[in-house]
C-alpha cells in the first residue's frame, strides 16, 4: 500500500509538470491538463510531511497550473472569439466616467504634464513588477511571519484560481483591444506599456511580450489588481509598514492599470469584488477544506509509513 500510495503521488505530481509541456503537441483535451494540473499539489501533500518548504513547493505549482490553465481558452481564438464580451465594461466604464471612458480621460489629460514620458515609464513598470509583487510579498510573511504563509498563499491562490474560472466562464476584452478593434468609437485608447516597452527593451520586446501575454482576453477581473489588494492585506496583517508598503503599490497600480490601457475601472472593481469574496467565503468553504486536508493527511501517513 505504501508503495502504491508514493508511486501515484509521484505520478501525480510528474503528470502536473508534463501535461501541460505536451498538451498542443500531443493534443491532451482541455479537461485532462486541468485534471493534472490540479493533482499536482494533492501529490506533493501526500508525498512529503507539512512543513514550510512543501508550502512553499505547493504553492510554485499552484502558480504553474494558474499559468497554463488560464491561457487554455485561448488555444482556439476562433472559437473564444464567439464568446467574447466587448461591449458591456464600454458601457460600465462610460457611466462611471459620466460619459467618456476614464481610461481616455487620464490619457488625454497627463499627456499635457511635461515629464508625462518619465510618469509612463515609471507606471510601466509599476505594471510589470506585478510578475513578482505577489511572490515577494508571500516571501516577506513566510520569513517574518512563517505562522501567517499558509493562510496568505491560500487566500492568493483562491483568488488567482476564482479568477481563472471567471476567464473561462466570460472572456472579456481589455480597452486597448476594443479600442484597436473600433469598438470604443471616436475613443481612443492607447496602449502605453506597449509604447514603452517597445522603447525600453527594443527588439526583445515582443519575444518578453509573447510569452507573458498568452491570453489577451483574460481582463475580467483584473487579476493583477485582485493579487495586489490579497497581498496588501495580508502584509497588513503583519503591521503597519508592510501594510502601507502592500496598499500603496496596490492603489499605485490599479491607477497604473486603467492610465495605461490594460483595465476597465470596472475590471478592478470586480478584482476587488473577488477579493471580498475569497476571503469571506473562506468559513463556508472549510468544511470541504478540512474533509480534503483529512483525506490527504491520511493518505500522507501511508506514504510515510
Amino acid at each position: 500500500m505504501r508503495r502504491s500510495v508514493r508511486a501515484g503521488a509521484v505520478a501525480a505530481i510528474g503528470a502536473a509538470v508534463v501535461v501541460p509541456l505536451l498538451r498542443r503537441r500531443a493534443r491532451i483535451p482541455a479537461t485532462a491538463t486541468v485534471a493534472a494540473c490540479a493533482a499536482g499539489p494533492l501529490g506533493l501533500a501526500v508525498l512529503h510531511p507539512r512543513s514550510h518548504k512543501r508550502d512553499v513547493v505547493m504553492y510554485a505549482l499552484q502558480m504553474w497550473a494558474f499559468t497554463v490553465v488560464h491561457e487554455i481558452p485561448y488555444d482556439d481564438p476562433e472559437r473564444l472569439r464567439e464568446r467574447l464580451r466587448i461591449r458591456y465594461p464600454i458601457r460600465a466604464d462610460r457611466a462611471i466616467g459620466l460619459g467618456r471612458l476614464p481610461n481616455v480621460r487620464l490619457q488625454s489629460r497627463l499627456a499635457r504634464l511635461r515629464g508625462v514620458d518619465g510618469l509612463n515609464r515609471f507606471l510601466a513598470w509599476i505594471h510589470w513588477l506585478w510578475f513578482v509583487e505577489p511572490y515577494l510579498a508571500l516571501a516577506f510573511i513566510l520569513i517574518r511571519h512563517p505562522e501567517r504563509f499558509p493562510r496568505a498563499a491560500r487566500r492568493l491562490a483562491a483568488v488567482f484560481d476564482l479568477g481563472c474560472a471567471t476567464y473561462f466562464a466570460v472572456p472579456t476584452a481589455p480597452p486597448w483591444w476594443a479600442s484597436e478593434h473600433g469598438y470604443s468609437g471616436d475613443e481612443m485608447v492607447r496602449r502605453i506599456m506597449e509604447e514603452v516597452g517597445e522603447d525600453t527593451w527594443g527588439s526583445a520586446w515582443p519575444a518578453m511580450y509573447g510569452a507573458l501575454g498568452g491570453n489577451p482576453w483574460a481582463a475580467m477581473p483584473s487579476l493583477h489588481f485582485a493579487t495586489s489588494v490579497s497581498a496588501a492585506i495580508s502584509l497588513a496583517g503583519t503591521g503597519r509598514a508592510a501594510g502601507t508598503v502592500g496598499w500603496a503599490y496596490a492603489l499605485t497600480l490599479g491607477f497604473a492599470l486603467v492610465y495605461l490601457g490594460e483595465h476597465y475601472v470596472t475590471d478592478l472593481a470586480a478584482g476587488a469584488g473577488l477579493v471580498a469574496v475569497s476571503q469571506r467565503g473562506e468559513s463556508l468553504a472549510e468544511p470541504a477544506v478540512l474533509a480534503v486536508n483529512r483525506c490527504l493527511q491520511r493518505l500522507e501517513r501511508l506514504a510515510n509509513g
